[in-house]
């Protein structure tokens, strides 16, 4: 009996490890993603590896705060900006820089407010310039937004200069994104402030897209001799370029009990968006209705992407990863990830052609997970 009773205490323990490791086995291989730990493991962003053996999703790293947009400097690395007023860097091999390399002071968090869009420029490596946008307080303490300039030196951002200023803002309906186009101006969304009406004054910066000089000037052939390139929008966040260069833009659509009908809209210089006065498929003389919309479903579409014909788009409220697959002039939808990572804020094509998308899960409207907010690599071919 003591040996039996010796031999049970030494086989006990090696079959509950071995059915431990059997278990994680099979949920790796289910998944087909790394399991987040609170030690995220290291994920090389510049290595060039075959599409098919890089998993669906890698969870690049984790326990951010409100990430809002991602860059990508030229060596693979990457600057993260938290709507509280941080700028976070994370090298070429995926792993976070436990101290932020910058946080802008006069940032005013507030609602949808704060330190949002954030890119480099197209000339970085000679001058190094790096755009962040962001919401500050005016004069008695008014809700305002504007980008500015710095220069990114030695893990750093300097020498700050303001080149788009006193842009309207609120507690909601900021806008924020900024990109630079392939015509090398500077492009960035902007909200209606909570005040619609000033969506259709193309003399005002609110619900517009501006497009302008890397210094902050109006560009050439602008539609209206000012900073302004289109108009007629509700709060527009996401931008992204096709490979014929045409424009597209996520926005924003009606609040409330009635919410709803948010867009994807092709954009041409001068044209009216329609906001506040169509929405959805209504049509009027001299205003554009969306080539897409979310009828009665709310995605909260924010930042975009184009990869492969199709332009990915991020959803907070709809807590998707959408594709709008565009072929022979027709868009079809496809949701991915469908309430798996809750709040789904950006969407950017890295160096290495995979997605990457943040969480926003610490807004204050979504339900926190383990290690939120997170940044994951997602593997396009194997959508």
């Amino acid at each position: 009996m003591p040996k039996k009773f010796l031999q049970i205490l030494i086989l006990t323990p090696l079959l509950i490890i071995a059915s431990l490791m059997l278990i994680n086995i099979y949920l790796k291989n289910k998944t087909n993603t790394i399991i987040p730990s609170t030690t995220t493991p290291s994920v090389s962003i510049t290595e060039k590896k075959d599409l098919q053996d890089i998993p669906l999703l890698t969870v690049v790293t984790g326990n951010l705060e409100v990430p809002w947009a991602l860059t990508f400097l030229p060596d693979g690395s990457m600057l993260v900006t938290e709507r509280a007023g941080r700028v976070r860097f994370i090298d070429k091999d995926g792993q976070l820089n436990p101290n932020p390399i910058a946080h802008i002071e006069d940032v005013k968090q507030i609602g949808e407010g704060g330190l949002l869009g954030i890119v480099i420029h197209p000339n970085f490596k000679v001058n190094h310039f790096v755009y962040l946008y962001y919401t500050y307080a005016g004069s008695r303490d008014q809700t305002l937004n504007r980008v500015a300039r710095f220069t990114f030196e030695e893990n750093k951002l300097i020498n700050p200069t303001i080149i788009v200023d006193a842009i309207p803002g609120a507690p909601n309906h900021n806008g924020g994104r900024i990109k630079f186009g392939p015509d090398k101006f500077l492009y960035v969304t902007t909200g209606d402030a909570q005040n619609p009406s000033l969506a259709q004054d193309t003399n005002s910066l609110a619900g517009k897209i501006l497009r302008v000089t890397d210094d902050g000037k109006s560009a050439p052939d602008n539609p209206f001799n000012n900073l302004v390139y289109s108009y007629g929008h509700r709060n527009s966040q996401g931008l992204a370029w096709n490979e014929k260069g045409e424009l597209w833009a996520t926005e924003h659509g009606r609040s409330g009990i009635l919410s709803g009908l948010d867009e994807l809209n092709l954009i041409e210089p001068g044209k009216n968006y329609g906001w506040p006065t169509i929405q959805g498929d209504e049509q009027k003389l001299g205003l554009e209705t969306p080539l897409l919309n979310s009828g009665s479903d709310t995605w909260a579409p924010a930042g975009a992407a184009y990869l492969n014909g199709s332009i990915f788009f991020a959803g907070l409220r709809g807590q998707a990863l959408y594709e709008a697959s565009i072929k022979n002039e027709k868009i079809e939808l496809k949701e991915h990830f469908k309430g798996e990572f809750g709040r789904i804020r950006e969407v950017i094509v890295g160096p290495d052609n995979m997605l990457y998308i943040t969480t926003s899960n610490r807004d204050g409207r979504g339900n926190p997970n383990a290690n939120d907010d997170k940044i994951i690599r997602v593997n396009p071919a194997k959508l």
